[in-house]
């Protein structure tokens, strides 16, 4: 039992760093942003293009390389995301919903195959894997790799949360998410603090992808499709706009694909999880920590 709940958070830690982008966007401006798994995807092939090109560095200590590989893939990942809602997001702020959609998906699809035309269709090896001897943890074992990882994923998500409830610009976001033209009118900078939110949220996502590449050892331009529909599910089952809710939603999700596997078989994993998530929207639709709101038009 405990060897399963291990793995349970280990993988939902992987999808609560996305489902935050999803969140995020989402209680900002109301937008389904399904372009954010596929930057994903991008993080973990930024960290690809440095590790080869450097290749002394998968040679070195393995800890301190990934955090520099994490912390420029974050970089790139969040610049990434703040051109993506400046370019293809912002012009219709204003447009139906359904265009927004649209172009939401048009973006995925540019990313995914933008990717598979510079690197192929193949499955790339990731020359950076951390590995290590499994640690004891009552009658279960987690691997040092797992446990170094989610330590990663647990630090970054309590940074959002202090950024977010104690900081200025994450009172902003605060407002925005309440009535952005208010906020407009009490000063605040909407367009910035908007791009701001991309730039973070694109960023846990792309610390995300050169976590998975490091721990499973490879990465192709499809892996962001996959997460990306589970990160959403995860964000809905927690309440899809809210921060703390992303966060236990990835967990959550973790642990029923892990009950998952061990109840049902692994061909049955998906099968269940997304079995679970029509429970939810049936019984709860705002999710575990949603509440329900007035829809602004």
């Amino acid at each position: 039992m405990t060897q399963i709940i291990l793995n349970g958070l280990f993988v939902g830690s992987f999808y609560a760093l996305v489902a935050l982008g999803y969140s995020m966007v989402y209680g900002v401006i109301k937008l389904l942003n399904f372009a954010h798994g596929d930057i994903y995807m991008l993080g973990a092939f930024v960290g690809l293009v440095i590790l080869t090109a450097f290749p002394g560095l998968g040679a070195g200590a393995t800890i301190p390389v990934l955090m520099l590989v994490l912390l420029i893939s974050m970089l790139a990942s969040g610049f990434v995301g703040v051109g993506i809602e400046r370019v293809a997001y912002r012009p219709l702020r204003s447009a139906p919903r359904l265009a927004v959609l649209i172009t939401a998906v048009g973006m995925s699809f540019t990313l995914e195959y933008g990717i598979r035309q510079i690197f192929g269709p193949s499955p790339q090896a990731y020359p950076l894997r951390v590995t290590g001897d499994p640690l004891p943890v009552f009658d279960a074992q987690l691997s040092s790799a797992q446990l170094v990882l989610m330590v990663v994923a647990a630090l970054l998500m309590a940074g959002l949360g202090l950024y977010v409830d104690r900081t200025r610009e994450g009172r902003a976001m605060r407002a925005i998410a309440l009535d952005q033209r208010a906020s407009t009118l009490m000063g605040i900078d909407v367009n910035r603090t908007i791009s701001r939110v991309f730039f973070i949220g694109s960023a846990l996502a792309g610390a995300g992808g050169v976590m998975a590449g490091a721990f499973y050892g490879s990465v192709d331009f499809l892996m962001g499709f996959t997460i990306g529909l589970k990160a959403f599910t995860a964000a809905v089952i927690g309440g899809i706009g809210s921060l703390y809710g992303a966060m236990i939603g990835g967990l959550i999700l973790g642990l029923l694909e892990s009950f998952g596997t061990t109840w049902v078989g692994g061909e049955w994993r998906d099968v269940f999880s997304f079995a679970c998530l029509i429970l939810f929207l049936t019984f709860r639709p705002t999710g575990v920590l949603g509440t329900r709101v007035v829809e602004r038009m």
